[in-house]
């Protein structure tokens, strides 16, 4: 798994807003029209999982994606997280052309522009909840370890783990650790953040914390938002739910 947001906007000990990539009068800031994904499977065959996926993700918009298992979530996000690349059709991510961009340069802008959160945490085992929050900064503009340490601990202090700074993932619940999954998301002041399934993983009451979390984080900061989810009461938390169907976009 990825999570590699860049630290723009981060070179100081405040959680500073990166400039936005688009607006309203700039257009959106993610554009998917008629993308389809096929996967090759080893008989020289192809399956397609994305059919015709067309819609448009606006700066600071909160975006739920819904649809049963196998309906083509996850191959959805891996396209939106330039992970992979549409088999045909055109994306457009802050107004580049995903499918003319090189390899690095993808890689780049997906470091540069996006957070991700996972179902499951990720966490580095043998590192504290600091260590884990400042590991993507490593791959920023160079930077000490106390400047390092001084980003993560303002964001784990705004997801109220000030006190768990040292703790290591095994010392802390589940609510906690996807705390600190959210903190390292970003840590690099992301624009965007995709999560998927993000309370996954959680109890009821634990998932619906950090879910209030990450829409106050994401909506104070102005990032925008696409979350992939089973749970209905979680899409409905988002400003627009869009379902998926069989690799298309249903209604």
């Amino acid at each position: 798994m990825i999570c590699c947001p860049d630290d723009r906007g981060a070179n100081r000990a405040v959680d500073r807003p990166t400039e936005p990539l688009a607006g309203p009068s700039a257009g959106p800031l993610l554009s998917l029209m008629d993308v389809t994904r096929d996967v090759a499977l080893p008989d020289g065959t192809s399956l397609p999982v994305l059919r015709g996926v067309t819609f448009d993700v606006r700066l600071g918009e909160v975006v739920a994606i819904v649809g049963r298992s196998g309906a083509g979530k996850s191959s959805l996000l891996n396209v939106l997280g330039l992970l992979d690349v549409p088999t045909t059709g055109s994306y457009l991510c802050a107004g580049q052309d995903i499918a003319r961009l090189s390899d690095r340069r993808r890689s780049r802008l997906r470091g540069e522009y996006f957070g991700f959160v996972f179902q499951q945490f990720h966490l580095l085992e043998r590192r504290t909840a600091l260590d884990n929050v400042a590991e993507p900064l490593l791959y920023g503009p160079s930077r000490g370890i106390g400047r390092r340490h001084d980003r993560a601990r303002v964001l784990l202090e705004r997801v109220g783990l000030a006190d768990r700074l040292w703790a290591m993932p095994h010392q802390l619940s589940g609510g906690e650790q996807q705390r600190v999954a959210l903190a390292r998301a970003l840590v690099r002041s992301p624009q965007l953040i995709l999560a998927d399934e993000p309370t996954g993983s959680l109890d009821g009451e634990n998932g619906q914390a950090v879910l209030a979390l990450l829409l106050r984080l994401v909506r104070e900061e102005r990032r925008t938002l696409v979350l992939v989810t089973h749970d209905m009461d979680v899409a409905a938390r988002a400003d627009r739910v869009l379902t998926l169907d069989a690799g298309r976009m249903a209604g």
